[in-house]
């Protein structure tokens, strides 16, 4: 969205509003639901942080001005029918007022449905992990060992990367197919931690492979 002409041409209702999804543009995990009018997202394009219309309050609201959990826009979306928004942020903190990283954390289905509808995608921890490992950051609860990590900073995330590497060398080595499985786990959590704190989604890792893949498959 690059100028004023787009915004005009969004639909907005008869209030002059539009919602505005909030999605973790790392983990993907939606965050939030808002409204906007035009000022406040012309506020937010030209930030670079995300700012809405208080319905309740009936003024412009900058998100984290008081709680410091703020976000960061990478994108800003529009659906097909211009009548809805999706804003890409990496969050500084918690979205939610309960000072929780996500504000969709009810299930009206029960997590034995949601279990049930990971079923058939032998991916799908590397999903929840990420998504897990993204909520650590934002609320840091204490006493927890990814938060622990955070706190202690890059160096130590890569120290704890560059050891369990050299442990799945050690299993391999030693022929164990329980312990290689229990250390490469381990290497897998440690490098999901440091593309969190690097904020680089696994997405992009995934399509460097199938990139690769498919160059190699052209080249043959």
């Amino acid at each position: 969205m690059n100028n004023q002409v787009e915004i005009d041409n969004l639909k907005w209702n008869e209030e002059g509003l539009i919602p505005a999804i909030v999605q973790d543009a790392v983990s993907k995990e939606v965050l939030m639901m808002a409204y906007m009018n035009k000022p406040s997202l012309q506020k937010t394009v030209e930030s670079g942080e995300t700012w809405f219309w208080s319905r309740s309050r009936g003024e412009l609201w900058h998100k984290g001005a008081t709680s410091g959990n703020t976000q960061s826009v990478k994108d800003i979306r529009y659906d097909c029918d211009s009548d809805t928004l999706l804003v890409l942020v990496v969050p500084a903190g918690p979205a939610c007022h309960n000072g929780t990283y996500t504000c969709f954390t009810q299930s009206l289905l029960g997590t034995e449905a949601g279990d049930k509808a990971a079923e058939g995608n032998r991916y799908a921890i590397l999903n929840t992990l990420e998504s897990i490992i993204a909520q650590r950051e934002a609320e840091m609860p204490e006493g927890a060992y990814t938060t622990y990590l955070f706190d202690k900073g890059v160096d130590k995330i890569l120290k704890k990367v560059g050891e369990e590497a050299g442990e799945v060398i050690i299993a391999a080595k030693n022929r164990s197919a329980e312990e290689l499985s229990w250390e490469a786990a381990d290497l897998l959590f440690h490098l999901m931690v440091l593309l969190r704190e690097q904020k680089l989604p696994l997405d992009e890792v995934l399509k460097v492979l199938e990139n690769r893949h498919t160059t190699r498959k052209e080249d043959k």
